[in-house]
């Protein structure tokens, strides 16, 4: 099962922290050369520092992924650096939202569509392009159990995602025959900065939150890393178009 990464380029948006920095590093760990984005500098610098310090080549891109002159700007900027793009995972989003849907206001509403849809979709939109004229190419988007199953206080992040497994397979079938797969990764709850906002917000729904994944406990960037690292891997050579559940069970209840 090859899972090795030797001589290839990957893209992670959202590297600054959390799944982004994680994957970043289990690509360094496969032998990646590795372009890592994100809207803060210093925490992107900070990824791209412990990549270099496994000995893996790395460089950092600063870029709003719903702005799409900057979009194109960053996949030309790592075609121009490294010479090619052979692996993408388009990892940037954000959740706002602890309210009922009611109660969301609008402008939430737009800038969770704007990072987690839009934003997913140009990635792909200036990478599929370069991959179609460029031997192909393998596309991994984060989205989430919430892209599977209702997430009550979450509707719009879950409407985010849900979106985002759409595109990804609609993706995954327009470019198959260009060699380019196309796969989404669904978390479950994980050990990130974002639980943490939502445990602050919320004290009570820590517990409750553990509780709700029958493995009984939550999942850990790393995890999640790994099925990345699969997904983008000659190892999953005919897996595409699937949204694959990082969960601990948490959608098999």
């Amino acid at each position: 099962m090859n899972l090795r990464f030797d001589d290839k380029v990957v893209l992670v948006t959202g590297g600054g922290g959390g799944i982004g920095r994680a994957s970043a590093l289990a690509f360094a760990r496969a032998g990646a050369q590795v372009a890592v984005t994100d809207r803060d500098a210093q925490a992107g610098e900070e990824t791209v520092r412990q990549v270099q310090a496994l000995g893996a080549q790395a460089v950092f891109i600063q870029a709003d992924v719903t702005q799409a002159t900057q979009v194109q700007a960053m996949v030309a900027q790592v075609v121009s650096h490294f010479g090619r793009l052979d692996c993408a995972f388009n990892n940037a989003g954000i959740e706002e939202e602890h309210m009922r849907l009611a109660d969301c206001d609008e402008s939430i509403f737009d800038r969770i569509m704007a990072v987690n849809v839009k934003g997913v979709w140009l990635c792909m939109k200036y990478q599929l392009a370069h991959m179609a004229q460029n031997g192909g190419g393998s596309i991994v988007n984060t989205a989430s159990v919430a892209g599977l199953i209702g997430a009550p206080k979450m509707a719009a992040y879950s409407a985010s995602k849900h979106a985002v497994i759409g595109l990804t397979k609609s993706a995954a079938v327009e470019y198959g025959r260009k060699k380019i797969r196309v796969n989404a990764v669904c978390p479950a709850v994980i050990n990130t900065e974002m639980f943490v906002r939502a445990v602050q917000a919320d004290p009570k729904i820590g517990p409750a939150i553990t509780q709700a994944h029958p493995v009984g406990r939550i999942g850990e960037a790393d995890e999640v890393a790994a099925a990345v690292v699969w997904l983008s891997s000659d190892a999953a050579s005919f897996v595409t178009g699937l949204a694959h559940t990082v969960d601990g069970g948490l959608t098999s209840v």
